[in-house]
């Protein structure tokens, strides 16, 4: 297969595989695997993820690791561990966090509504060096999101990885725009016959 020329990555075999095996399309636009990613957490794949994103976000040296609430919680929470760095998560739905506060409100197709995020402002220290960890990577704004309220708050956004990419959705382009470095660790290109098609992986 021909991996997608804009945004080649390298698949990570264990996650591909699981993905292939075991993910349910829906309506031929949502993919389900929450079984083992972000409904039920798969532990043991879980820290394989996070030791993986770890090892590729090691070269732009992050400091922390930021997501939102709540399903990019647990690759994110992996990739910090592994990274030995702290977490911040974006509090979402009715968030109340000390001020100063940093928000964005953010529309959700899946969901049919807006959703408010917030973080407290002291939490992303100026100069500190930021990693955006999401479970997802679909139409971007709530990694887009996440960069403006960082760089808000003075910190710089050294790379956004993701456990999982819808390519056709397009989302990386507005984080490629902001010079932002886009890491994903397996690239849906589309749907076909009710199966993911993987960017770069045989089947």
């Amino acid at each position: 297969m021909t991996r997608t020329r804009a945004a080649p990555c390298d698949p990570f075999p264990i996650l591909v595989e699981r993905i292939g095996q075991e993910a349910v399309i829906v309506d031929d636009r949502i993919i389900k695997i929450d079984h083992f990613l972000n409904h039920r957490i798969d532990t043991d794949l879980m820290q394989a993820i996070g030791a993986e994103l770890a090892n590729r976000l090691a070269p732009f040296q992050p400091d922390l690791i930021l997501t939102a609430e709540a399903s990019g919680i647990p690759p994110a929470l992996a990739t910090a561990f592994a990274c030995r760095v702290p977490m911040v998560y974006a509090k979402k739905y009715d968030p109340a966090v000390p001020a100063p506060a940093l928000t964005r409100r953010v529309p959700s197709p899946t969901k049919g509504r807006e959703t408010l995020l917030a973080i407290t402002a002291r939490f992303l220290p100026a100069g500190s060096r930021v990693a955006i960890v999401d479970d997802f990577l679909a139409n971007g704004r709530t990694a887009l999101a996440l960069a403006e309220m960082a760089h808000e708050a003075g910190a710089n956004v050294v790379a956004a990885a993701f456990v999982v990419e819808k390519l056709f959705q397009r989302g990386r382009d507005p984080l490629v725009a902001l010079g932002i470095p886009v890491i994903t660790l397996a690239q849906i290109e589309r749907f076909a016959g009710g199966r993911p098609v993987i960017a770069g992986w045989p089947g």
